[in-house]
């Protein structure tokens, strides 16, 4: 059996999305006003998604009964989290796209440049490893806000939730079936 590790997949999803790229190069591309309109109809079915996710998380926290001190320090948390998503926002774009251009630089080259591959999936790791540590650390510091009784009673939620299909059955996508 071969040998999975986060490098392995990095690299996996990275090649993928390079030959996405590759097949979507602006040499192949549209004119500019349909890929505006593309990318604003891309952004019109991300919304309703997001909104369904934020519907069910207000309806988790009401069926926990929470004290206005723990939705005062939930929402501190949040609101902390938020302000730094958006102070990180522009910084991680020029990542992004840095890394984007890296890698159409790798599928058009002649040779393919192993070295710079390995350098470019390492940072693709590395990022997924801190939205991974950002993600637990969140958790964490919400589930030590609730007592005993909730966290059991929002485990309980989830499993449902997970049971009735995951995050397709919140209005996100799931790999099931697909």
């Amino acid at each position: 059996m071969k040998n999975i590790t986060l490098k392995n997949i990095a690299l996996n999803s990275l090649l993928a999305s390079a030959a996405c790229v590759a097949v979507i190069s602006p040499a192949n591309a549209a004119p500019n006003n349909t890929v505006t309109a593309t990318s604003t109809t891309a952004n019109a079915k991300q919304m309703p998604q997001h909104k369904a996710g934020m519907a069910n998380y207000k309806s988790a926290m009401s069926q926990l009964n929470l004290t206005s001190a723990q939705q005062a320090q939930i929402t501190a948390i949040r609101e902390a989290k938020k302000v730094e998503y958006t102070n990180n926002r522009a910084q991680n774009k020029v990542k992004r796209e840095q890394m984007s251009a890296q890698t159409q630089a790798l599928v058009n080259a002649n040779t393919l440049d192993t070295a710079a591959l390995n350098r470019l999936a390492d940072q693709h790791a590395a990022q997924a490893k801190q939205r991974f540590i950002d993600r637990v650390q969140s958790q964490q510091a919400f589930a030590k806000i609730l007592t005993a009784e909730q966290r059991t009673q929002l485990e309980q939620i989830k499993a449902q939730r997970m049971a009735e299909g995951g995050h397709k059955a919140r209005g996100g996508y799931s790999r099931k079936g697909a």
